[in-house]
């Protein structure tokens, strides 16, 4: 007789145990925090800037772009833009012709 209840209650206590651990998997996630949620638009916006840039040049952006660098320096200084479309500069090369185009500009004025 002792058997039988001892079966009993821990089948009742492994079927609530169950139940707390499922009802658990159902609760909502918590919500971001302000960090999360600000690196996320932060993520969002330096992809949609990086539209049509692909491998290494893309790379490059996206790690400048996150660190909070001046990624769009192109846009600041489009005779260095003109300049390294001369030279028929492509990727990484130009993306460094660029950036040290715009620097010197920059120190320039």
């Amino acid at each position: 007789m002792k058997i039988a209840i001892a079966l009993v209650s821990l089948a009742l206590a492994a079927g609530s145990a169950f139940a707390a651990a499922e009802n658990a998997a159902d609760a909502p996630k918590k919500a971001p925090t302000a960090a999360q949620k600000a690196q996320q638009d932060k993520m969002k916006a330096c992809n949609a800037k990086a539209t049509g840039k692909k491998g290494d040049e893309r790379k490059a952006f996206m790690k400048e772009c996150l660190s909070g660098g001046t990624a769009d320096a192109t846009a600041a200084d489009p005779a260095c833009e003109n300049k390294a479309a001369e030279k028929k500069l492509a990727g990484a090369a130009k993306n460094s012709f660029v950036k040290k185009c715009t620097a010197d500009a920059t120190a320039a004025k």
